[in-house]
C-alpha cells in the first residue's frame, strides 16, 4: 500500500462460499469511488477493501455487499488500530490515571485501558490519530518512561470460528426446518400418485411447502435473489429462486384448473438447495481447518519474571525482552532466545518434523512448540503480529485468498453464467411451447432407459420441466469452488510439512520448473567448517597429533580451530594446556603443550620456520586439497608431525535430495562464491550437473538471469532467503530455506521451515499435486455443465435429480480437493529418530 493515507477494511462474508460469489462481490465493490484495492478469501470468507482518504467507510461497504445478495457478519479495520506501551513506573492507580488523563486530551484518542500489574497501557486510536511515537512522547511529558511500544490492527479474526460456526448452525438449522415438511410430502406424494388420490391432497401440500419455499427455509435465499437482481449482478439463488417460485406458484393453479402439481418439486428443490449449502460448508470447514487449527496452537498466557518473581500474564501482554518461564511440558509463549537451561522442544508445527530439537542458551525458540523435559528462561524477541506463527498464519490466508493464471477461464466462465443460463431455461421454454413435435421423440427415446421421463406429458408441463431443470442443473458454484477448495487443502498440508507456498501463482509456476539453482553454503553444506581426516606421519601416532593440534586451537577462537577441538573431542581426545600461545594472523597459531612447542599452520609458516619432513606429507596434502578441505600441518619441536583438514561438510540429506530433482527431471545447479576446486569437490560428491564458483552475492543475479535466457522462464532458485533475497526475487521461483524464526518467510515465493534440501523435493510434489487437482476440479465441473445443461434444456432431466446433482457437483470438487490430504495424511514427513548426543543434535540444529 503506497499511499499511507489509504486504509483497509475488512469485511466478514459467510455466504462467500466460492469464486463466483467472490466475483460478485469483488464487482460490486468496484463501482464505488474511492475503493482500490480488493482481495477476496473464500477459505474465511474476508473481503479485504483498500479504501483511499474520503472513499467509503466500513458500513458503505457492507451496505454495497448486502444488496449484492450477502449478508455481511463483521466489519474490521478502516484505520482504527490499538497500540500498547509499556510504562514500567505506572505502579499505582494514581499513577494510571495521570496516564489516562494525558491520553484523553489528544485527537484521536477512543478507549484506554491500564493495567498496573503489567504496567501496560492499551490506547484505541481512530483513523488519522496519533501513532505510537506521539502516545509515547505524551506519556514522557507526563513524567513516565515508555520501555516499549507495540501496534496491532485490531482484526475480527478471534471472532472468526464463532461467525463460522454461527452460519453453520443457521444453516442447519434451515435445513431441518425445511426438510422435515418436504419429508412429509414426499410420504404423501407416493400414495396419492400411485395408490389412492388424498382428499385435499393439494391444499395439504400447499401448506406443507409454503414455509419452505417462502418462510424460513427459503427467505434467505429470495432475499438475496432480490437485491442481487437490483445490483444487476446474478449469483446462485437467482437460479434457485426462479427454480422453487414459478413451480409452487403454478401449482396453485390446481385450486382452479386441473393439472400437474408443481408444489413437491419447489419445496424438493429447495431443500436440496438448502443441504447443498449445508454441505458445501461443513466440507469446505474440512478443507480450511489447517489455518485454524494454527491459530489455536499458540499459549494463552506465560510466567514472565517481574520483581524477582514469576508471575502469569496473558500472551498478548508480552513485550520484547520480557524473561519468559517455560516449564517441561509447556508451549512456548512466543518467539524468543534461550538464556538459561537445557531440552528437547518439539518443533512439529513449525517444520513437520516429529523429532525433539535440542535447544541450549543462545538457541532461537519458536512460539507455541513445546518443551519435553528441562527448564528453560527465554527472552522474548518476537511478540504479537511479528511471530513466527502469526507470519506463517498470514502466509496460508494470502496463500488461499490468491489467485491461479489458470483461474481465468474460469473467472470468465463464471462472470457470464447466470445470464446465460437464464437465456438457456427461456430458450428451452420457448421451443418446447413452439415446436413441441419435434422435440417429443427425444423424450420417447429417453423413455427407455430413464424412468422420470414422461413422453405422454403436456406440452406446458414439458416446457415448465426443462426450464426449471435448466435453472436447477447450472450451478456456477462447482467451478468456482475448484481452485480455492484445492489451495485450501495444498497450502494447508504444506504448513504441517513445513512447506509456506506464498501463492496460487507460485504452485503454478512451481510446476513448470527445469532448473534448480542451489546456493551452496547452507544449503548443500551445513555452513560451518568440521573435522573430516587426520593424517599422522610415519611413526607418528594419531591420537598425539590430535592432542597437540587441539590443545594449542583451544586458546584460538577461529573457526577452523573450533572445529579441531570440536572434532578432536568427538574422537574422544581431550584438549590439554596451552603457555606461550601466539597468533600469526591467517597463516597459523604456535604453543608450548608441555615440553614441547607446537606450530600448526599453512606450508609457507612451517617452510619459514625451518620445520622438516614436509615433503613425506605432500601427496596426502594435495589429495585433501583436491577434495575441497581447507588442510593445516602439525608440527613440534621443529618436526612436522602431520595434517588436519577441516571442510564444510555436506548436510546429510542432500545427496538425496538431489537425487529427488533429478527424478523429477530437474537440471540442478550450484552457484557459489567458493573457489571452483571446492566447489567441484562438493558438486561431484552430490551429483551436481553444473557448477558456477567464484559468483559474488551482487553477481548471482546475472547468473539466475543468464540461466533463464538459456532456459526460459522456469528457473527456481533455493537460498538462504536473507542474503540471497535479489537473485530469489529474480528467479522465477525463490526458495527459502531455514530454520524456525530465523528464516525471512516474506523473501520467496516458498518457505521451508526445515532446514533440510529433502523439503525441496516435498515442496515440488506438492505443488504439483495441488495444481493437477485445480486441473481436474476445473475439467470436471465444466465438463459437469456442458454435459448437463442440453440435456436438462431437451427435457431428458427431471428438476429433483437436476437439483441433487447440482449438490453432488459441487460436493465432489470439495471430495475431490480432499483426497489430497488423504493422500498426504498416509505419507510421514521425513526424517529419522537421531541417534545423536544432545550436543551434537544442537550443533547439527545450527548448521
Amino acid at each position: 500500500m503506497s499511499d499511507t493515507r489509504s486504509r483497509t477494511i475488512t469485511l466478514t462474508v459467510p455466504g462467500m462460499g466460492s469464486d463466483h460469489c467472490a466475483g460478485i462481490v469483488r464487482k460490486t465493490l468496484e463501482r464505488l469511488d474511492g475503493v482500490s484495492e480488493i482481495q477476496t478469501n473464500i477459505a474465511n470468507h474476508h473481503v479485504s477493501v483498500t479504501v483511499e482518504e474520503g472513499g467509503p467507510d466500513g458500513n458503505t461497504l457492507k451496505g454495497a455487499v448486502e444488496g449484492a445478495g450477502y449478508d455481511v457478519a463483521a466489519v474490521s479495520g478502516g484505520g482504527q488500530q490499538q497500540i500498547r506501551l509499556t510504562v514500567p513506573g505506572m505502579g499505582s492507580d494514581h499513577c494510571a490515571g495521570i496516564v489516562r488523563k494525558t491520553l484523553e486530551r489528544l485527537d484521536g484518542v477512543g478507549e484506554i485501558q491500564t493495567n498496573i500489574a503489567s504496567h501496560r497501557v492499551s490506547v484505541t486510536i481512530e483513523a488519522g490519530g496519533p501513532d505510537g511515537e506521539a502516545l509515547k512522547r505524551a506519556v514522557e511529558g507526563a513524567g513516565y518512561d515508555v520501555a516499549a511500544v507495540q501496534t496491532e490492527e485490531q482484526e475480527a479474526g478471534d471472532g472468526d470460528a464463532e461467525i463460522e460456526e454461527a452460519y453453520l448452525s443457521q444453516a442447519r438449522k434451515r435445513l431441518i426446518i425445511a426438510a422435515v415438511p418436504t419429508t412429509l410430502i414426499m410420504l404423501l406424494m407416493m400414495p396419492h400418485m400411485f395408490w389412492q388420490p388424498i382428499p385435499g391432497y393439494l391444499a395439504i401440500i400447499a401448506v406443507l411447502a409454503f414455509p419452505v419455499v417462502f418462510l424460513y427455509g427459503g427467505i434467505a435465499t429470495h432475499k438475496s435473489t432480490w437485491r442481487s437482481l437490483k445490483n444487476g449482478t446474478f449469483n446462485m439463488d437467482v437460479l434457485i429462486s426462479m427454480g422453487s417460485l414459478p413451480p409452487y406458484l403454478i401449482g396453485l393453479v390446481g385450486f382452479v384448473y386441473p393439472m400437474t402439481s408443481f408444489i413437491e418439486m419447489a419445496a424438493t428443490i429447495m431443500t436440496f438447495h438448502l443441504l447443498g449449502r449445508y454441505l458445501e460448508a461443513l466440507a469446505k470447514g474440512r478443507a480450511s481447518q489447517a489455518i485454524r487449527r494454527l491459530m489455536t496452537l499458540g499459549a494463552k498466557t506465560a510466567r514472565v519474571e517481574r520483581d524477582g518473581e514469576e508471575v502469569e500474564v496473558a500472551v498478548k501482554e508480552l513485550a520484547p525482552g520480557d524473561i519468559m518461564v517455560v516449564r517441561p511440558g509447556d508451549k512456548v509463549p512466543t518467539d524468543g532466545e534461550v538464556v538459561e537451561g537445557e531440552s528437547h522442544l518439539d518443533e512439529s508445527i513449525a517444520t513437520g518434523e516429529s523429532i525433539p530439537v535440542y535447544k541450549s542458551p543462545g538457541d532461537s525458540v519458536i512460539g507455541a512448540t513445546i518443551n519435553k523435559e528441562g527448564r528453560l528462561r527465554v527472552k522474548a524477541t518476537r511478540v504479537g503480529g511479528d511471530t513466527f506463527l502469526s507470519q506463517v498464519v498470514r502466509l496460508i490466508d494470502q496463500a488461499q485468498g490468491s489467485r491461479v493464471p489458470i483461474q481465468e477461464f474460469a473467472d470468465r466462465m463464471t462472470g457470464r453464467f447466470v445470464p446465460a443460463v437464464l437465456a438457456i431455461a427461456l430458450a428451452s421454454l420457448v421451443a418446447w411451447a413452439l415446436f413441441p413435435d419435434a422435440l417429443r421423440p427425444i423424450l420417447d427415446w429417453g423413455a427407455t432407459f430413464l424412468p422420470w421421463v414422461n413422453p405422454e406429458a403436456a406440452t406446458p408441463v414439458l416446457a415448465i420441466l426443462a426450464a426449471i431443470a435448466v435453472l436447477v442443473i447450472a450451478c456456477p458454484c462447482a467451478l468456482g469452488l475448484a481452485t480455492p477448495t484445492a489451495l485450501m487443502v495444498g497450502s494447508g498440508i504444506g504448513a504441517e510439512r513445513g512447506i509456506l507456498i506464498r501463492s496460487g501463482e507460485a504452485i503454478q509456476t512451481f510446476k513448470d520448473v527445469k532448473v534448480m539453482v542451489l546456493d551452496k553454503t547452507g544449503t548443500i553444506t551445513r555452513g560451518e567448517p568440521k573435522l573430516t581426516e587426520a593424517i599422522a606421519a610415519e611413526g607418528v601416532d594419531e591420537n598425539r597429533l590430535l592432542t597437540l593440534a587441539a590443545s594449542v586451537e583451544n586458546a584460538s577462537e577461529h573457526p577452523i580451530a573450533r572445529a579441531i577441538v570440536d572434532g578432536a573431542r568427538e574422537r574422544d581426545v581431550k584438549p590439554g594446556e596451552v603457555s606461550e600461545f601466539r597468533s600469526t594472523g591467517a597463516r597459523g597459531v604456535s604453543g608450548k603443550v608441555g615440553d614441547e612447542v607446537v606450530l600448526i599452520g599453512n606450508r609457507r609458516l612451517l617452510e619459514e620456520e625451518g620445520v622438516t619432513g614436509l615433503e613425506a606429507l605432500d601427496d596426502a596434502m594435495g589429495e585433501l586439497e583436491g577434495k575441497g578441505r581447507t588442510v593445516v600441518i602439525v608440527a613440534a619441536d621443529g618436526q612436522a608431525l602431520g595434517l588436519v583438514a577441516v571442510a564444510d561438510t555436506l548436510k546429510q540429506e542432500s545427496v538425496e535430495a538431489i537425487r529427488g530433482m533429478h527424478d523429477l527431471g530437474l537440471h540442478v545447479v550450484m552457484i557459489t562464491g567458493d573457489n571452483e576446486r571446492a566447489a567441484r569437490a562438493v558438486a561431484e560428491e552430490v551429483g551436481i550437473d553444473e557448477v558456477q564458483a567464484g559468483v559474488l552475492p551482487e553477481g548471482k543475479v546475472d547468473a539466475i538471469r543468464a540461466l533463464q535466457e538459456q532456459h526460459g522462464n522456469h528457473v527456481a532458485m533455493v537460498g538462504d532467503g536473507i542474503n540471497d533475497a535479489a537473485a530469489l526475487k529474480q528467479a522465477n521461483v525463490g526458495i527459502a530455506i531455514g530454520a524456525g524464526a530465523d528464516v525471512a518467510i516474506e523473501a520467496a515465493d516458498v518457505t521451508l521451515v526445515r532446514g533440510e534440501l529433502t523439503a525441496v523435493v516435498d515442496a515440488m510434489h506438492l505443488s504439483r499435486a495441488t495444481f493437477a487437482k485445480i486441473v481436474q476440479n476445473l475439467i470436471w465441473a465444466s465438463a459437469y455443465n456442458v454435459a448437463a445443461i442440453p440435456i436438462a434444456s431437451i427435457g431428458l432431466l427431471h428438476p429433483m435429480i437436476g437439483v441433487i446433482a447440482m449438490t453432488t457437483s459441487s460436493l465432489s470438487v470439495i471430495g475431490n480437493s480432499l483426497l489430497l490430504k488423504r493422500r498426504y495424511a498416509r505419507e510421514q514427513p521425513r526424517g529419522e529418530p537421531s541417534t545423536a548426543t544432545p550436543s551434537a543434535q544442537a550443533k547439527g540444529d545450527r548448521a
